[in-house]
């Protein structure tokens, strides 16, 4: 098995729990894992090397897959836990833990606020329930397949904006190790949507954009190849708070796809129009 997947070996509890029920633990194990990423953050984490870099990226990682690791795997003994987050594509059969244990990790060491904690169950390719937790302001986003997406508790829309002219859009930043092709197709769409959208915004992280457009802040997101563990809690987020996914195409998106569109229905095909040009 790839190194990037593995199971966890756990010994099964005997009362398993519905759907419903797992996500509100699973809000519950990612607030007690930004604990410590709360208490980390403050000042600017210098670095002079890609090593230093690396070393620090993962001391954050650590520190928070050392309290939400052994938590996700009692609640779900027998599921897969996805060690790479910046992997893609389909997995194998059965339950997997998506988890992105400090999603917008350098934003948290350049002291920014823009970083959360997220973990996502995936049952056969499809994601159940997302759960991701906003440390510095103390909310958190949940989602349930055919259950809805909520902002603590309260239920999530997407805009009702029907005019991509009068809409803010968003995208996130190529790895830096991407394709060219990749990195100048982004550069592109940022161009064409600067002359549709009334805004572009283009940061990282990806889930934050989405957490925004479920909520009905940003009317669409689009972005070119990507992590499971960047897309899959926005997705399922953006789907259960009404939105529309694709790829940039218009066609029906996988984590396999090489792009990814999630907008209010009223924008969508004027979005795919404007990236597919």
């Amino acid at each position: 098995m790839s190194k990037s997947v593995q199971h966890v070996g756990v010994t099964a509890s005997a009362d398993p729990v519905s759907d419903a029920e797992l996500l509100a633990q699973t809000a519950l194990a990612v607030e007690a894992a930004s604990s410590a990423l709360r208490e980390r953050f403050g000042d600017v984490v210098r670095y002079e090397t890609r090593e230093e870099l690396m070393r620090a990226l993962a001391a954050n990682d650590d520190a928070a897959l050392d309290i939400l690791r052994p938590r996700l795997a009692a609640l779900r003994p027998d599921a897969g836990w996805v060690e790479d987050e910046l992997a893609g594509g389909a997995l194998p059969s059965g339950e997997w833990w998506i988890v992105d244990p400090a999603e917008g990790n350098v934003n948290h060491l350049h002291a920014l606020p823009d970083w959360a904690v997220t973990a996502t169950l995936v049952r056969d390719n499809q994601p159940v329930l997302t759960a991701v937790h906003l440390p510095l302001t103390g909310e958190t986003y949940t989602a349930l397949t055919g259950g809805g997406a909520h902002l603590d508790g309260r239920p999530l829309r997407v805009s009702r904006t029907a005019d991509l002219g009068l809409g803010l859009v968003a995208t996130s930043q190529a790895r830096p190790d991407e394709d060219e092709k990749v990195v100048r197709r982004i550069g592109s769409s940022i161009t064409a949507m600067l002359f549709d959208a009334l805004v572009v915004r283009a940061s990282v992280p990806a889930t934050l954009h989405l957490l925004n457009v479920a909520a009905g802040r940003i009317d669409a997101f689009w972005q070119f190849a990507g992590a499971r563990a960047d897309l899959l809690p926005g997705a399922l987020l953006v789907a259960e708070a009404g939105g529309r996914l694709s790829d940039a195409e218009g066609r029906p998106w996988t984590p396999g796809s090489e792009s990814f569109l999630a907008a209010a229905p009223g924008v969508h095909a004027e979005a795919v129009a404007t990236l597919s040009r």
